[in-house]
């Protein structure tokens, strides 16, 4: 892959709490928006940690966000970009937890929509 006109290693977009499950959200509960690759590992490449309050919120996600140095956005083709509010607080996805996520894109995507719109079983 050539260098010239490579889009840098980031995602961006907003995150959006569906109307239907805000009476489920408390405004200090934790929102973790996290982008993995679409394919293989599902850990996070990179991770961002606001709070319900912050909704809707404008995000960007790079590589010095990574969670491990061989695990960073700059390493994958598509991603996969998700957004999850965690009432305790953890980064372990929890039954009762709020989540959303995009379809795989392509690294280097901006105004990504992402709707927290279901409850994990």
């Amino acid at each position: 892959a050539s260098a010239i006109g490579a889009s840098p290693a980031r995602v961006s977009g907003t995150v959006s709490l569906a109307p239907q499950l805000a009476a489920k959200a408390k405004p200090d509960d934790t929102v973790f928006i996290y982008a993995r690759a679409a394919e293989g590992s599902r850990m996070p490449l990179a991770m961002l940690k606001r709070q319900v309050k912050d909704l809707p919120l404008k995000f960007e996600l790079d590589d010095s966000m990574a969670m491990a140095p061989q695990a960073r956005l700059s390493g994958a083709r598509q991603v996969i970009v998700a957004a999850r509010v965690s009432a305790s607080g953890q980064a372990q996805s929890q039954s009762g937890d709020l989540e959303g996520a995009s379809k795989p894109v392509a690294v280097g995507q901006t105004s990504l929509a992402i709707v927290v719109d279901r409850v994990q079983p």
